[in-house]
């Protein structure tokens, strides 16, 4: 069956409809530029904005005195000498604008009886510095107020159901994407001035994971193919205190977060004993362990045979009265119940759970990549959180981060101006070629999940990782030449192919860092080299040198890395790592 291509033009395209997406395609329309603003789902329902139920930090100061200098100071001790400090000050310096942007969009942040931003302590800040509007539904609120903020912008075409397959490049620069309907299979090519990359995370890559299923590392895989570099590929963060026992159906398995540290939840070892002083952390019924920490420490417990029944530890809220209780919980305590978990009697068993990369497309200040006119923002830009995300850090990133993106695209496609692919693009031929070949990508996608839960997961070893290499390998044989099938109306078999495609391209890209990186830092611990080294104080970046999906020039260069030097790895070949330098004082 053949179909016809659909081809649009706009000024800006904005790939992904999270925080970071919806502020891009705001910020750009606000200066006068066209944009699309395109998503695999629904525009502004899907990715990890909406599933956030907790904080996001900014340096207000509305609970007790703050500076953004305090919050970068806890954002760079978080990123284990690892931040780019040029995108780190960003975050931090600009965040408090952004938060009180929303709060004039009627966010509805919560707030102390005198009328002030209430503000809590999270993990890792030195003081409270953290808002949200309830501990359950501050994601879906900033998605929501942006959502409508975009609805009411007339130079913002939404288009939902597309998938971007391939971005289309011309003389070196990104021109325009190319990808196909979900609804009805048709190819759709995009004209663009400049693109921003707003596709979130690679969580989805994990067995256990807390995002959407749509966050696989589709923009990770389109900026390779186009010719841009991934950086620290290695540090994926593990929420440590996901939930893991009873079975709770309809509920986040991160909500435990917030509770534990307004309400100092213990976490406890088979042997009913608070553990994390075990690995030099005096909570004192206090949560103040950074998320790595966490992880490992629990981790920790479990291989030494003191874990819970599950294979996690035990988070104890017994010490708390029913009354406190439900004055935190609210109607979750009811929600609870219906899962038959009484927190007055029972523990519940928690354990890591892939939550958030720290790594990511490698971008300048301005969040340009190295190919002209292509920019990236939110979760899948590498350099703001080094080896370890600060709690609260992330929405606050997506919004600082989608602004500035947006902002330098629609200027860059003023000058720039659009120009059409020159001839038909690959892209288009293979979303619209058609097989009798079965697959099942399905499958595949499956046993990546527990090849990288398994090998690449918080504990890592050398032979664990080569494992893991040889098995990706295996699994790209099963992709063949092109997806099975026709294209038609939510070809499920097709979608599961291009999502195969792209989940392999960044496994591999994860597991080659990790391999690489012959120390444990941050979100990264080998088992193997089990100390940090201040010799690997710097950046590993990846790109694709052969293969015929990118241009064969590669070289590096004028890139923000915040004084750190950069190793160099190329996909498909032996990985070279380059002279280490030492890190500038920040």
């Amino acid at each position: 069956m053949s179909l016809d291509t659909v081809t649009l033009a706009t000024d800006v395209l904005v790939v992904g409809t999270g925080a970071a997406g919806l502020s891009a395609a705001l910020a750009a329309a606000s200066v006068g530029a066209g944009v699309i603003l395109a998503d695999r789902s629904l525009i502004g329902r899907s990715g990890a904005t909406i599933m956030a139920q907790m904080t996001v930090a900014a340096a207000l100061g509305e609970e007790e005195p703050d500076h953004w200098e305090h919050h970068l100071a806890d954002t760079l001790a978080a990123g284990r000498g690892l931040c780019d400090a040029d995108l780190a000050r960003l975050v931090c310096e600009q965040g408090p604008g952004e938060i009180r942007r929303l709060d004039g969009w009627r966010v509805g942040w919560a707030r102390r009886p005198d009328g002030a931003i209430r503000q809590a302590q999270a993990p890792g800040h030195d003081r409270p510095r953290c808002v949200y509007v309830d501990f359950l539904s501050t994601g879906p609120a900033v998605a929501k107020t942006l959502r409508a903020q975009v609805i009411r912008q007339a130079g913002v075409t939404r288009i939902g159901d597309l998938c971007i397959a391939d971005l289309v490049r011309h003389d070196g620069a990104v021109v325009g994407a190319a990808g196909f309907s979900l609804a009805d299979g048709r190819p759709v090519v995009i004209e663009a001035g400049a693109i921003v990359l707003a596709t979130g995370g690679l969580t989805r890559l994990y067995r256990r994971n807390s995002a959407s299923a749509n966050m696989g590392g589709d923009g990770h895989a389109l900026a390779l193919r186009a010719g841009a570099e991934l950086m620290d590929m290695e540090f994926v963060q593990f929420f440590p205190i996901g939930h893991l026992a009873p079975r709770l159906v309809g509920m986040d398995p991160i909500m435990w977060d917030p509770f534990r540290y307004k309400l100092g939840g213990r976490l406890l070892n088979a042997e009913g004993r608070e553990f994390m002083s075990d690995y030099g952390h005096e909570e004192q019924g206090r949560y103040n362990a950074p998320r790595d920490r966490a992880t490992y420490a629990i981790l920790s417990e479990v291989k030494a045979g003191r874990g819970s029944p599950s294979g996690g530890a035990f988070l104890s809220f017994q010490h708390v009265g029913a009354d406190a209780l439900r004055a935190a919980f609210g109607p979750v305590v009811d929600r609870l119940a219906d899962n038959g978990i009484d927190l007055t009697t029972t523990p519940v068993e928690v354990a890591p759970i892939a939550h958030y990369h720290m790594g990511g497309i490698r971008v300048d200040a301005a969040l340009e990549t190295r190919v002209p006119n292509l920019f990236a923002a939110g979760e899948v830009v590498a350099g703001a959180n080094g080896a370890n995300r600060l709690s609260g850090n992330a929405i606050t990133e997506a919004l600082v981060f989608g602004r500035r993106a947006g902002e330098a695209a629609a200027r860059r496609a003023a000058t720039a101006g659009r120009r059409p692919p020159a001839g038909r693009p690959d892209a288009v031929a293979l979303v619209s070629a058609a097989s009798r070949r079965a697959g099942n990508a399905a499958g595949a996608i499956a046993a990546l999940q527990t090849v990288m839960t398994t090998h690449v997961g918080p504990f890592r070893t050398e032979a664990g990782l080569v494992q893991a290499l040889e098995a990706i390998g295996d699994l790209k044989g099963t992709l063949g030449d092109g997806p099975p099938g026709e294209p038609g109306p939510y070809a499920q078999a097709r979608l599961d192919w291009f999502d195969l495609r792209g989940m392999l391209l960044v496994a591999e890209a994860v597991a080659r860092a990790a391999l690489a990186r012959r120390e444990s830092r941050g979100a990264h611990q080998r088992d193997d080299h089990p100390e940090t080294d201040e010799g690997w104080a710097l950046h590993q970046t990846i790109a694709l040198t052969g293969g015929g999906l990118a241009n064969g020039d590669l070289a590096s260069g004028g890139l923000a890395n915040g004084g750190l030097a950069s190793a160099d790895l190329a996909l498909g070949q032996a990985a070279v790592v380059g002279t280490p330098a030492p890190q500038e004082a920040h």
